[in-house]
């Protein structure tokens, strides 16, 4: 397990080695709503930018400091050359402070390619479909045009068939968490996903079949009280180590770039563009794709019922806007069933003792499962 950490550990590592030996191309996405297979069937491979604390300030002359941290990260990593191996960056359209940093990268960071996706903001409108459909139909044409080469309907089909098995592969990695006492930690779960994120999927694979191989043979299990963890997007581990230092056991989770990531399948059709246009509206949602009809709440507390947690840890970054709009009808929805919530706020940075502290109280407030039902 520890294969997928070491990842993490220097995110830049896997795409800086794969450019070198294939001489290929790598698109760095801001959201992850990007449609990802269109750029691998191209022979590109697509990475997650992270974000990291800006602790110098760097982004602060660009952006307002009202701004979260998270975007402000994101801005301040292109800043001081992080990410200088990236052919070109594409941003589907999310919220607006990642929009804001998005647009200080265009203009202070040159690359030679770069696109904007305008996914629309009401998933379920009639018109969404043909508009996003428009919108990944123009994108593989100006991948086509970058490229100098066209994306065969065989290369889309192959790049489909290697995303859907990872994701068939991680929805294994959370049905062990579904058990008693899983044989897979939360912290090991979510550096599975990341992982995944900054490297070629097929290789991503190939790691996931052997991590599941051994796991079901795992003789290490993790009890504790169970817990989900709810919340803005997140760059790395630490977080959820922390929460399970406690003695907890994050079972499931509905972040940005963690279940939300790989959850559902493309289902194959005769016309691949539109099987990826549904699939990319029937992400599970984020709180700015879910605004006029609020489905998001009732599909997580029902996610939590189903994984019988004991109580949730709604993580959010200050100033997440999207995040704290939803957070009311949330809390609402899991006190109605009795499942206990407690809120983060955090600023990018981890305050150990801080936190530690308050995880523990909200643990010790769980005396023992609560039988709930929908």
């Amino acid at each position: 397990m520890d294969r997928f950490q070491k990842l993490l550990e220097d995110p830049h590592k896997f795409a800086r080695e794969w450019k070198k030996e294939t001489e290929g191309k790598v698109i760095g996405y801001f959201s992850h709503y990007f449609p990802e297979e269109i750029a691998y069937a191209a022979g590109i491979l697509p990475v997650s930018i992270f974000s990291k604390p800006d602790i110098e300030g760097i982004s602060q002359r660009y952006l307002y400091n009202a701004f979260c941290p998270y975007s402000l990260g994101v801005l301040a990593q292109g800043l001081n050359g992080s990410y200088d191996y990236l052919d070109g960056i594409v941003h589907v359209e999310s919220c607006m402070p990642i929009r804001g940093a998005v647009a200080n990268w265009w203009d202070l960071l040159p690359v030679p390619f770069k696109h904007y996706i305008a996914m629309p903001s009401q998933c379920d409108e009639p018109s969404a479909k043909d508009l996003m459909y428009a919108e990944l139909k123009a994108f593989k044409r100006y991948i086509e045009d970058w490229t100098g080469k066209p994306i065969t309907e065989e290369a889309l089909d192959h790049a489909i068939d290697v995303y859907n098995t990872n994701r068939i592969l991680m929805r294994e990695v959370y049905e062990l968490r579904r058990l008693d006492n899983p044989p897979v930690s939360g912290t090991e779960a979510l550096a599975m996903v990341l992982s995944s994120q900054i490297m070629d999927k097929e290789e991503h694979n190939k790691l996931l079949k052997d991590a599941i191989d051994k796991l079901k043979n795992r003789k290490e299990q993790y009890g504790g009280p169970r817990l989900m963890l709810l919340g803005s997007e997140i760059s790395g581990v630490n977080l959820v180590s922390l929460i399970e230092s406690t003695g907890a056991n994050i079972v499931i989770d509905r972040v940005c770039n963690g279940s939300n990531y790989f959850w559902n399948p493309v289902i194959p059709q005769q016309d691949r563009l539109l099987a990826l246009t549904f699939r990319y509206l029937d992400k599970p949602r984020h709180p700015v794709k879910d605004e006029s009809y609020r489905r998001r709440v009732n599909e997580i507390v029902a996610l939590a019922i189903d994984y019988n947690v004991q109580g949730v840890v709604y993580a959010i970054e200050r100033f997440c806007f999207p995040h704290q709009q939803d957070r009311p009808a949330v809390e609402k929805n899991f006190k109605q069933r009795l499942i206990p919530i407690h809120e983060i706020e955090y600023d990018g940075t981890i305050h150990e003792a801080e936190y530690i502290n308050r995880i523990e109280a909200f643990i010790g407030s769980i005396k023992k499962p609560v039988m709930v039902t929908v």
